[in-house]
């Protein structure tokens, strides 16, 4: 154990109360989101105690396959941590070029929990990341904010001035997947919550609830159902979030019955034709343009799963 992650260690632990702080709900919802959150927190934890690859993870992969994503996230929230304070190495990209690429969405979640939890900027990070996915880590550190700061970024809706126009829509994503767990998988919760927000954030607000959904679950058909009734114009946004956590359960080879049903329900596809399009969306990315690479993935998610959604290319990812 290195001397730095000892000192890091306290900073990154997460107690009963703030595991445990979702909204009056479905009680089988909120202890699969308690679990998620304990797991993330002992992946760190770990991580900070064993940073070598060949001691952390034979550690990670005790954990369940089906959770097992998790404890990789707070293997990205250690490695970028260590990261910021021992910065001539850039662990966080060598494990993402060994042993933690197939999970590669998790660990850059992670690393955005790690900035957040370091009040650091994010944004300069992502050149340590992978260039198209690599903004996910700004998704982290919405998530953080949101779940950690919810009276300062959800009651009061307060928008991060410090992140450029594109990541303070990423950040959106992350904020949608705190308002999944916050709401404990109270559906109504979910919708008014977001309904309290201006219009113009509710699109990545409820690409971030696909992908919460889809990868975290929690809920049943009938929930999901109903979830996707609640989007309203804004299906098409959360699909492509669904569709990503059905690629990250795919490429981890860690398949989940309610990540079957979220795609069934929100994409229209099984999970395995929704991981085929996120695969084939990241092919003939054009680069050099206004817009960032990631953006351009998600609209052709978005171009792909539009007709299965009986949703109108004009209006596909309208923000």
């Amino acid at each position: 154990m290195t001397a730095i992650g000892k000192l890091l260690r306290p900073f990154f632990g997460v107690t009963q109360a703030e595991a445990t702080s979702f909204s009056p709900g479905d009680v089988q919802a909120a202890q699969r989101l308690e679990t998620v959150v304990s797991t993330v927190t002992k992946g760190c934890q770990l991580t900070l105690q064993h940073s070598r690859f060949d001691a952390l993870v034979p550690r990670l992969n005790v954990f369940d396959a089906e959770i097992r994503g998790f404890a990789y996230e707070g293997a990205g929230t250690g490695l970028a941590a260590l990261d910021c304070f021992l910065p001539w190495k850039n662990r966080t990209k060598d494990f993402l070029d060994g042993p933690g690429a197939p999970y590669i969405y998790a660990v850059h979640i992670g690393a955005g929990l790690a900035l957040a939890r370091l009040r650091r900027k994010p944004e300069p990070f992502l050149k340590r990341l992978d260039p198209v996915v690599g903004w996910i880590a700004i998704d982290g550190y919405g998530f953080h904010e949101g779940f950690f700061k919810r009276r300062r970024y959800i009651d009061q809706r307060e928008v991060p001035a410090h992140l450029s126009a594109y990541g303070r829509r990423v950040f959106d994503h992350g904020l949608g997947r705190a308002i999944w767990f916050l709401a404990g998988g109270n559906i109504d919760q979910v919708a008014s919550k977001i309904g309290s927000f201006p219009l113009t954030r509710h699109a990545d607000l409820w690409g971030g609830i696909g992908l919460a959904c889809g990868y975290t679950g929690g809920v049943d058909r009938s929930a999901i159902e109903t979830l996707q009734v609640a989007s309203g114009p804004y299906k098409l946004h959360m699909a492509v979030g669904t569709a990503i956590a059905a690629n990250a359960r795919r490429r981890a080879g860690s398949p989940a019955p309610y990540a079957e049903l979220a795609c069934e329900v929100l994409c229209g596809t099984s999970s395995a034709k929704a991981s085929e399009i996120v695969e084939n969306a990241f092919r003939n990315l054009s680069s050099g343009g206004s817009e960032p690479a990631y953006e351009l993935w998600r609209q052709q998610i978005a171009t792909q799963l539009g007709p299965l959604l009986k949703v109108s290319s004009d209006t596909q990812l309208v923000h």
